[in-house]
């Protein structure tokens, strides 16, 4: 699975697929200026926030260029022939596209942090490491979005996995909405990414606290197993 998920690394190296984030900082860099002045304290929570919306723009293109087309594209080639003839089965295949996928986000992820938090340091003369917090709940959720369209991919092509992609994402984070009535908020059995989102404690608070942050560590790991065991399911029956 280690050599699969290198194989995975060493491709979007080489597609430049990372590259992305870059042009996401550069946006940053030329959005704080316009920057509204609400005071002290205020304008540096208006530009944690901007820098978690990119953040998250910035990963979710990446994922989803990832995982709606590795797949897909080593099927149609026939190259997982190759891989699948080296007595890899296939669930370690799927694995182990997914892993390195994580992998990547998860630099881009922290790249993009670095250059907030430089960019925060010099403007706001804040270091701000809490985005820190930030960059990991981001990195947990696309992780849980990869799992979802390599399930995907592995029955369906790069459209129609990327329209569900879009799709899992909206009703994850709007299915939240229906139970706002409730006065014991959304139930703990009812999945959400909402518990991903944590643009209120990480712009305006201090952060989340250690359980919050292992609970969302083990909604990540419930999410990406049961979807990589149903992901691994499809493609051990599909017909090579």
């Amino acid at each position: 699975m280690i050599a699969i998920a290198s194989s995975v690394v060493a491709d979007a190296i080489r597609r430049k697929v990372v590259w992305v984030v870059v042009v996401f900082a550069a946006i940053l860099a030329f959005v704080i200026p316009s920057l509204p002045s609400y005071g002290i304290g205020v304008v540096g929570a208006v530009f944690r926030e901007v820098s978690i919306a990119l953040m998250f723009a910035a990963s979710f293109v990446v994922a989803l260029a990832l995982s709606s087309t590795r797949i897909p594209v080593e099927v149609d080639r026939r190259t997982v022939f190759n891989v699948l003839s080296r007595d890899v089965r296939r669930w370690q295949y799927v694995v182990g596209t997914w892993l390195g996928m994580f992998a990547v986000v998860g630099v881009t992820v922290l790249a993009f942090t670095g250059v907030a938090m430089v960019v925060g340091g010099f403007t706001y003369k804040a270091f701000m490491p809490v985005l820190l917090e930030a960059s990991v709940a981001v990195w947990f959720e696309m992780g849980v979005l990869m799992a979802f369209t390599v399930m995907m991919s592995t029955r369906f092509g790069t459209v129609t996995a990327i329209v569900g992609a879009l799709a899992f994402v909206f009703i994850g984070h709007s299915i939240g909405t229906l139970f706002s009535a409730n006065p014991g908020g959304t139930p703990w059995y009812v999945p959400t990414l909402d518990m991903f989102n944590v643009i209120n404690p990480v712009a305006h608070g201090n952060g989340y606290g250690v359980g919050y942050g292992a609970a969302m560590l083990a909604a990540f790991v419930a999410w990406c197993g049961l979807l990589l065991v149903f992901g691994s399911a499809l493609f051990e029956g599909r017909d090579l």
